[in-house]
């Protein structure tokens, strides 16, 4: 199985905090579908004709396309991919995009999953991130989605944003909570340099959450979580029983997947490809037949770390057997050799011949992760 990643870099405005590749040229968004297109049909062989399950929109923000875009690009995958295997179909969206019309609109197409970004519900907090929306609209968005029939929906959070307090992210938990979505994404903030929210920072003109709270909000998350019944599946995800993220999934486990657009990454088990981050560049070397990207051939030492770094992570864990089959008896060894100080200190946990992080782990994961990992 495999998966495609479209990247749709469009933007109405940028929030302060992102560093994911945007624009807010939107006047070249049919030139962009038109090279979009033919990068699909001109790359059908980088999946070596893996059936593909899992599809996803991502940005920018894809809900800025119109329904005529929509369908260019799935009639190309259909013809070219096939999607008689597909099993999910992902659209990231903003609240203020869903309105009632939208809504209907993407329910005649092959969306079955909706991914919103939400972030907080403090309405303060959502204009000093430069946010379209306010909590009302998320809400109300959520409520048209569930009435148009979506049965898959996932928000995204973001805690130990400027002022956080435990009562702010505990309401912000309990809002998420009532809303009774099958899938909820929360990430600590990360202040990415070249973002303004960095510059803010560097000016002193917002505070850094300081360590202790960071964990607290992270332990507060996870059992607020957990009592509501959802299941932490990956270290920043939880879903209700069986609906975990298909498509963020083959990226922990190792699943080959083509991505597409400027800044699009793609994986095929021994290289990683991207595209390059500009969309003027990206279209006019598409339209000239000479696509922009680059290449990076991995290493069994690269691929090791790589498969730590992803699959630790999850409730699925490192399989061992999988490390020796892959990589070799010696990277199992020095797995297993790392592994038994974090072992012992009940950091980690070995069932079934997997390793896995346990509730005392999860909070110093990057540190373990790091340990595992193999450094010539």
């Amino acid at each position: 199985m495999a998966g495609i990643y479209i990247h749709i870099p469009f933007c109405k405005t940028r929030c302060i905090y992102c560093d994911f590749y945007s624009t807010t040229r939107s006047d070249l968004k049919q030139r962009y579908i038109s090279a979009l297109c033919r990068e699909l049909r001109t790359r059908k062989e980088y999946l070596k004709g893996e059936p593909v399950e899992t599809i996803y929109l991502g940005g920018g923000t894809p809900s800025q396309l119109a329904e005529e875009d929509f369908r260019q690009v799935f009639d190309v995958i259909a013809e070219v991919y096939g999607m008689e295997a597909v099993r999910e179909i992902t659209l990231e969206a903003n609240p203020d995009d869903l309105t009632d019309e939208y809504i209907a609109m993407l329910r005649t197409l092959p969306f079955n999953r909706i991914s919103m970004g939400i972030q907080t519900f403090d309405d303060a907090t959502l204009q000093l991130l430069n946010r379209r929306h306010s909590a009302t609209q998320a809400i109300e968005a959520v409520g048209r989605c569930r009435r148009a029939g979506f049965r898959n929906i996932s928000i995204d959070l973001i805690y130990g944003l400027p002022g956080e307090t435990d009562e702010r992210w505990k309401r912000d938990l309990q809002q998420a909570v009532s809303l009774n979505v099958e899938h909820i994404s929360a990430y600590h903030l990360t202040y990415e340099e070249g973002t303004r929210i960095y510059k803010m920072l560097q000016a002193h003109r917002i505070c850094e959450v300081d360590e202790e709270s960071s964990v607290r909000f992270f332990s507060t998350l996870i059992d607020t979580l957990d009592a509501a019944g959802y299941e932490h599946y990956e270290i920043s995800n939880f879903c209700k029983p069986g609906m975990y993220s298909r498509h963020n999934t083959s990226y922990w486990k190792g699943i080959p997947y083509l991505g597409c657009g400027p800044s699009a990454h793609s994986f095929d088990t021994e290289s990683r490809e991207w595209n390059v981050s500009s969309l003027e560049k990206y279209i006019s070397s598409i339209e000239a037949g000479r696509r922009a990207f680059e290449t990076e051939h991995l290493d069994t030492t690269t691929r090791y770390n790589e498969y730590i770094m992803t699959t630790l992570r999850t409730k699925w864990g490192v399989d061992r057997e999988e490390v020796k089959q892959k990589f070799g008896a010696e990277l199992q060894g020095y797995c297993t050799k790392m592994a038994a100080p974090h072992l012992k200190s009940g950091k980690l946990k070995m069932q079934d011949n997997h390793l896995y992080l346990t509730r005392e782990g999860i909070f110093v994961s990057d540190d373990i992760i790091s340990d595992l990992m193999f450094i010539e």
